[in-house]
C-alpha cells in the first residue's frame, strides 16, 4: 500500500517536473525571439537617427525636391511609430505587419531620395553625405542580419508551440505563435537601397 502510494506520488511529481520543464522551455524560446526583436529595434533606431541628418544634408542641394525630402521624413516618422508598437509586444501579429509595411514605405522613400540625388553631382561628392550613406549601408546590413536571427528564433518558438506535447502546455500557458518578418514591398521596392555616392 505504502509502496504503491510512493510510486503514484513519484509519477505525479515526475509529471509535474516534466510539465514545468516544458513550460520553462517555452518561456525561454519566447524570450529568445523577443530579444532577437530587441536587436532589430536597436538597429532600426540607429537607422531612424541617421535619416534626419541625411535629409538635412541633402536639403541644401535638393531645393527643388522638397516633396521627396518630406516623403522620406513622413515615412521615417510612420516607421518610428510602427516600430514603437511592435517593440511593445513583438508577439502582436498586427503590430508586426504594420511595422513591416511602414519599413517598406521608408525603404521606398529612401530609394527615391537616392535616385533623385544621382542627378546632383555636388551632393554625391559631399563628404558628410558619403559618410552618412556608408553608415546607413552598414546599418541596413545589420538590420538584415538581425531580421534573420529574429525569424530563426520565431521559427524555433513556433515549431515548439506546434509540437507535441509542448502544444498542450502552450494552450494552458497562453503562448501564442509569433509573426515572422516578411517582405511586404513590391518587387521594385525589394531591390536593395542604393546608397553609394562614389
Amino acid at each position: 500500500m505504502v509502496g504503491g502510494l510512493l510510486m503514484f506520488l513519484g509519477i505525479v511529481v515526475g509529471l509535474i517536473v516534466w510539465l514545468v520543464s516544458i513550460y520553462n522551455g517555452l518561456v525561454a524560446l519566447r524570450n529568445r525571439f523577443k530579444n532577437a526583436f530587441a536587436q532589430i529595434d536597436v538597429q532600426l533606431k540607429r537607422r531612424y537617427d541617421l535619416i534626419p541628418n541625411l535629409v538635412e544634408t541633402a536639403k541644401a542641394y535638393l531645393a527643388h525636391e522638397r516633396q521627396t525630402l518630406e516623403a522620406v521624413m513622413t515615412a521615417r516618422n510612420s516607421a518610428v511609430n510602427a516600430n514603437l508598437r511592435a517593440a511593445a509586444n513583438p508577439a502582436d501579429a498586427q503590430a508586426m505587419q504594420q511595422m513591416g509595411a511602414a519599413e517598406a514605405g521608408l525603404s521606398g522613400a529612401l530609394g527615391r531620395l537616392f535616385a533623385v540625388s544621382e542627378s546632383y553631382p555636388e551632393l554625391k561628392g559631399n563628404e558628410t553625405m558619403m559618410q552618412l550613406s556608408e553608415e546607413l549601408t552598414s546599418t541596413e546590413n545589420k538590420i538584415a542580419f538581425a531580421r534573420q536571427a529574429y525569424n530563426d528564433a520565431v521559427m524555433v518558438y513556433n515549431t515548439a508551440l506546434e509540437s507535441f506535447p509542448d502544444n498542450m502546455v502552450a494552450g494552458f500557458g497562453s503562448f501564442k505563435a509569433a509573426t515572422l518578418l516578411q517582405a511586404t514591398e513590391s518587387p521594385e521596392e525589394k531591390k536593395a537601397v542604393k546608397v553609394s555616392f562614389g
